[in-house]
């Protein structure tokens, strides 16, 4: 049997289709050509901006860090260009392994892996951390040819901070390091944060740290084109860094080196001032240490040797090591009679080797005595029973309220940060110290620069400058000028005069003439003999440990570093003060000995030119060239080596 199809209604079903399907089709695309409207012209500002975004980065241009010189121009802190092996721990395939691959083209030392690792740790959101720092030519040829193995990999340009004088006052230049967390904060609560992107590195101690804000300089931006993977294609707009400020330092960096040459092995701390400019000429903590190590981070053995190190080379000694100042206390003991009066240049004493107080017995360094002693004499000789009687007659606090304004015990407001303000006794520190009144009996060690007395060398030198400015006082500071890098323009800081002492003209000059005399006929007269120059001068001892009523002091039956301080303070010419110092050398015995003998070999250079014959020439430091200065990079192309220009 034939069916038969009904070929009206199939042709009917099949134009239906085609139009259900032509439908379907019409309105898919409009609906496409809808979106398309939508995105391409509705849309199209804000899909364009992200388009570009994700084309286009701001790459931080970090600025270059000022340059710090020698008052003379003598380099001591610089900028040197050198390339640094990068990790990024979010790109990077596996920290471990890409360290362990690494390592199989370049030398990573366990020194590396630790500084990385610590690194890790407080820089969490790093962009990329530092694994191997100053790479040689060759170790960036090797990687550079090997980089694509390793996804989050960088080899990038970098300046590095140099000190290239190493030990040498490396206590007031300082350094920098690594931007910890708690910098971070610090910058975020000052509003500098945004100032510091890029940048690694800030000032940790030093004029590094107390000029930071001048030495930092201001951050700059490069617009680069970058491709899908993040790196770097081009650059397409520049808004360069400005470079930090260079500071010109106060310091002769040859009267330095000679100071620490003349310490040799031995510990203390010298600070030399200009007195009418307060200008800090020397300014020496020994030991000392190189400050390149802390640049590109310590490691661990380094940092717990120098820590542990019985001799504390890190301790900045005469801005926060404090002594008693024994002998060279006297003039300022001698001018606090006079003007308080409680002696007269005429009043006298008989010194029988000792001052009788109840039962105690404050003992002079001469057992003997010194016979008939007036004001003068007792400078001259060091009387020290003298001074006890002096310091018993005015009591603690007449004595408190004439040395604050020399300085003993205030900060003096140099330059640098953390300064120890040491300790000027009076019966209400006491109180609060203690909960104890002041006692009598204490009174007396006060007159000789012992008892609680605790003083820096800085200090000392401060009063001793101002002693020689006739008591003008001057605030001393480290930093001459600050230097803009661009057009070479200098700001100075030098301050004008904090305010004056009100002193007597004669008793002044008494002081002085008795200072004259000591480095004449007294305790200083061996090392300053023969002087082209007059120099006033006062030497002391200061004990370590105390010596029981009846003992005699003897150094060769005491553990060396329980031996006596060796003090001296002086200036230069009398009739016209060039400097002003103040020296410790620590358990070096009698002031005469160890400390006066640095003194007069220092104004022999300082005033005459003349080097101590076993200190050679070369030693010293001499100004940079300006053809050298030239070579010093202001900046650093970013990604250099990471990713070139295309070829066109």
């Amino acid at each position: 049997m034939v069916e038969v199809r009904d070929t009206e209604l199939d042709l009917y079903r099949l134009r239906l289709r085609l139009a259900v399907a032509m439908a379907l089709v019409i309105v898919c695309f409009g609906l496409l050509i809808g979106r398309f409207v939508y995105l391409q012209v509705y849309r199209y500002a804000d899909f364009h901006a992200q388009a570009e975004d994700n084309r286009i980065a701001l790459v931080p241009a970090p600025p270059a860090r000022g340059l710090i010189f020698d008052r003379n121009g003598v380099l001591l802190a610089e900028n040197v260009s050198a390339y640094t092996l990068e990790l990024s721990p979010r790109r990077a395939a596996g920290l471990d392994d890409t360290i362990a691959a690494l390592s199989g083209i370049v030398e990573i030392t366990p020194r590396d892996r630790q500084r990385f690792r610590r690194l890790l740790e407080d820089s969490r959101s790093a962009d990329s951390v530092p694994l191997k720092v100053r790479l040689t030519d060759e170790e960036v040829a090797r990687l550079a040819a090997n980089r694509f193995r390793f996804p989050g990999v960088e080899i990038s340009a970098r300046l590095f901070r140099n000190y290239p004088l190493g030990e040498t006052a490396a206590h007031v230049v300082g350094y920098i390091g690594r931007i910890s967390p708690d910098d971070k904060r610090r910058l975020d609560e000052q509003e500098l944060l945004s100032n510091y992107a890029g940048s690694t590195h800030i000032g940790k101690v030093g004029v590094e740290a107390s000029y930071e804000s001048a030495l930092h300089g201001h951050v700059g931006f490069d617009e680069v084109e970058v491709s899908a993977g993040g790196r770097i294609v081009r650059r397409l707009s520049r808004k360069p860094p400005v470079p930090g400020s260079n500071l010109v330092l106060s310091i002769d960096i040859r009267l330095q080196r000679l100071a620490e040459q003349l310490y040799g092995e031995r510990r203390g701390a010298l600070v030399a001032i200009e007195p009418k400019t307060g200008d800090v000429l020397a300014f020496v903590s020994r030991p000392s240490f190189d400050p390149n190590l802390f640049v590109d981070g310590i490691d661990t053995q380094t940092w717990q040797a120098l820590n542990e190190d019985p001799d504390t080379p890190l301790l900045n000694r005469p801005l926060r090591g404090t002594y008693p100042p024994g002998s060279t206390y006297k003039p300022f003991m001698a001018l606090a009679a006079l003007m308080s009066g409680a002696r007269t240049p005429q009043d006298t004493i008989s010194d029988p080797g000792y001052f009788q107080l109840g039962n105690h017995r404050f003992r002079d360094s001469k057992p003997s005595g010194h016979g008939t002693v007036d004001l003068r004499k007792s400078i001259v000789v060091s009387s020290d029973t003298y001074y006890y009687k002096v310091a018993y007659d005015m009591g603690v606090d007449r004595i408190h309220d004439f040395m604050k304004p020399w300085g003993f015990g205030q900060l003096t407001g140099i330059d640098l940060e953390h300064e120890n303000a040491g300790v000027l006794p009076s019966s209400q520190w006491k109180l609060k110290r203690f909960r104890q009144k002041w006692f009598p009996g204490e009174t007396p060690s006060i007159g000789i620069g012992q008892g609680y007395n605790s003083f820096t060398i800085l200090q000392l030198a401060h009063a001793t400058a101002t002693l020689a400015n006739d008591g003008i006082v001057m605030r001393p500071h480290l930093v001459q000028a600050i230097e803009d890098p661009v057009t070479h323009e200098k700001r100075r800081t030098v301050p004008s005069e904090s305010y004056r002492i009100d002193l007597r003209r004669d008793y002044l000059d008494l002081v002085k003439s008795a200072l004259v005399d000591v480095n004449r006929f007294g305790t200083g007269r061996v090392a300053f003999a023969n002087t082209g120059y007059v120099a006033a001068g006062k030497t002391g001892t200061a004990q370590v440990i105390g010596i029981k009523q009846g003992e005699r002091y003897d150094a060769r039956r005491i553990a060396e570093r329980h031996r006596d301080h060796s003090l001296f303070m002086a200036f230069a010419p009398v009739e016209n003060p060039k400097i002003a110092v103040a020296i410790i050398v620590e358990n070096g015995g009698f002031g005469a000995q160890a400390a006066a003998p640095i003194a007069r070999k220092l104004f022999d250079f300082h005033l005459l030119g003349k080097l101590p014959s076993d200190v050679p020439e070369e030693l010293l430091p001499r100004p940079i060239d300006e053809a050298e200065l030239r070579d010093v990079p202001e900046s650093v192309e970013p990604e250099q080596i990471a990713e070139p220009e295309p070829k066109q």
